[in-house]
C-alpha cells in the first residue's frame, strides 16, 4: 500500500475524500505562498470543478448547515493548494484559520458555519489541526459565494 494510513492523505481517504485539482485564482494572485516555515493559502471558496457549489447568503438561501459543508469544501480546497506546494505531509501545524461568511441581516451562526473547516482540519492533523480562528461575518464575497476560508499552516 502506498498511502500511509495515517498521514494526511490517509486520513482524508478514511473521511471517504479525496484532495480536488488545485483551484485556478480567479484574479490576480497565486493560491498559495511559502515564507520561511509558513505557508499562507488564499481565500478558498467552495469551488468543486470549477464552478460555485453554491450562491447566496447564509441565512436566506443558503441555510447553515448547507453552508457548514460549504466550509469544508473550502477547507478541502486549502488542503490542495497546500500539497501542491509544499506536501500535506510537511504541515507541522494548522496555525489560523479565518472564515468569512456572506451572511443575511440578523445571522449570527458565523462559528458553527466555520466548524465545517475546522473539524476537517481536525480530523485530517489531529492535533496538530487545532488552530486559532476567526469566524465573520460579512455582506458580499467574490462570485457571490456564501463562504470563503483562508488559512495560515506552519510546515517543516
Amino acid at each position: 500500500m502506498s498511502v500511509v494510513t495515517n498521514g494526511p492523505h490517509g486520513k482524508l481517504a478514511e473521511l471517504g475524500l479525496e484532495l480536488p485539482e488545485v483551484v485556478p485564482p480567479v484574479a490576480s494572485y497565486v493560491p498559495a505562498v511559502q515564507s520561511g516555515h509558513h505557508v499562507y493559502v488564499s481565500g478558498q471558496l467552495p469551488m468543486a470543478e470549477g464552478k460555485l457549489l453554491a450562491t447566496g447568503k447564509v441565512g436566506a438561501g443558503v441555510s447553515a448547515e448547507q453552508a457548514k459543508q460549504l466550509a469544508q469544501r473550502c477547507a478541502l480546497n486549502a488542503l490542495a493548494a497546500i500539497d501542491s506546494l509544499v506536501g500535506l505531509e510537511n504541515v507541522v501545524k494548522i496555525v489560523k484559520l479565518t472564515g468569512f461568511v456572506a451572511s443575511a441581516p440578523g445571522f449570527t451562526g458565523q462559528p458553527g458555519v466555520m466548524n465545517g473547516a475546522s473539524d476537517l482540519f481536525g480530523a485530517v492533523f489531529g492535533e496538530a489541526g487545532r488552530h486559532a480562528r476567526s469566524a465573520v461575518g460579512v455582506a458580499e464575497l467574490p462570485l457571490d459565494a456564501p463562504v470563503e476560508v483562508e488559512v495560515i499552516v506552519e510546515v517543516s
